[in-house]
C-alpha cells in the first residue's frame, strides 16, 4: 500500500514533511483504516490503487475534523458569540461512498434486471416446515 502520513498532509495541503508527532498520529490512522478494510475483505484480493485511495480520502475527512471543538465562545465587553462544531468520532471511518468503491462490479445487470427471487424470509415467517 502506497498511502503514507506525507500524501494525507498533501492532501490536506499541509507542509511536508511532518513533525514527528504529526506523522505517527496519521500513521496510525492509516493503519485504523487499513484494518477495518481488512475485517471486511481480504485487502490482498482488492485492487490497491482503490485501497489507496480510500484509505487517503478517510484518513485525511478525520484529519479535518480532527481538532475541532463542540462549543466555542467569545466574550468581548458584555457581548458574547458562540459557535458550534460536530465533534468527530474519535476513530477513523468509512463512509459508505468510500466502501462502494472497493466492491466488486458485477457484470451483466441492467436497467432492468430482475432477479428470480425474493429476499428470504425470516426463520418461523412461513409456514411450518419451511426449513433453512
Amino acid at each position: 500500500m502506497a498511502v503514507s502520513p506525507d500524501s494525507v498532509a498533501v492532501e490536506l495541503g499541509r507542509p511536508t514533511p511532518l513533525s514527528e508527532s504529526d506523522s505517527a498520529r496519521f500513521q496510525s490512522w492509516i493503519d485504523q483504516a487499513l484494518y477495518l478494510i481488512g475485517r471486511r475483505y481480504s485487502i490482498d484480493a482488492l485492487n490497491s490503487a482503490d485501497v489507496d485511495y480510500v484509505v487517503l480520502m478517510a484518513v485525511a475527512e478525520h484529519a479535518r475534523h480532527a481538532d475541532s471543538a463542540k462549543k466555542v465562545t467569545v466574550s468581548v465587553d458584555d457581548g458574547n458569540v458562540s459557535k458550534e462544531y460536530d465533534t468527530p468520532s474519535s476513530r477513523v471511518s468509512i463512509w459508505d461512498d468510500l466502501w462502494d468503491v472497493l466492491e466488486p462490479q458485477v457484470s451483466g445487470g441492467g436497467a432492468f434486471t430482475i432477479g428470480p427471487f425474493g429476499a428470504p424470509d425470516r426463520i418461523g415467517d412461513g409456514p411450518t416446515g419451511w426449513v433453512r
